[in-house]
């Protein structure tokens, strides 16, 4: 099991109205620069929202939702910082509830 950190706001809010495209390519050139596996991924409509014991945090998330999901705590950090109006938490995964944690609705 794994620990994954996101932040979670509308899908228009992240993929619209707010810079993150140029975030997180910035983030995948300086990755690759450093030979580091990608530890990010941007979740459309996640389903780990739905999950009971993130019902605190999913709770004040729009729908449909966006999230960015990673293994680093510090680029969470980071995001929650610069884009201020987003739910942050984290969760483990695969878990009952949880099975896959970069799971999207259709």
């Amino acid at each position: 099991m794994s620990t994954y950190h996101f932040i979670a706001a509308s899908e228009a809010f992240l993929t619209v109205e707010e810079p993150l495209e140029e975030v997180l390519r910035e983030r995948v050139r300086n990755y690759g620069e450093q030979g580091k596996a990608i530890d990010f991924w941007l979740v459309r409509r996640p389903l780990f929202l739905e999950a009971p014991e993130l019902a605190a945090a999913a709770g004040s998330v729009p729908r449909p939702a966006a999230a960015v999901v990673s293994t680093d705590e510090k680029f969470i950090t980071f995001l929650k910082l610069r884009l201020e109006f987003v739910a942050r938490g984290q969760f483990e995964a695969p878990s009952v509830t949880i099975p896959d944690a970069l799971a999207g609705a259709a």
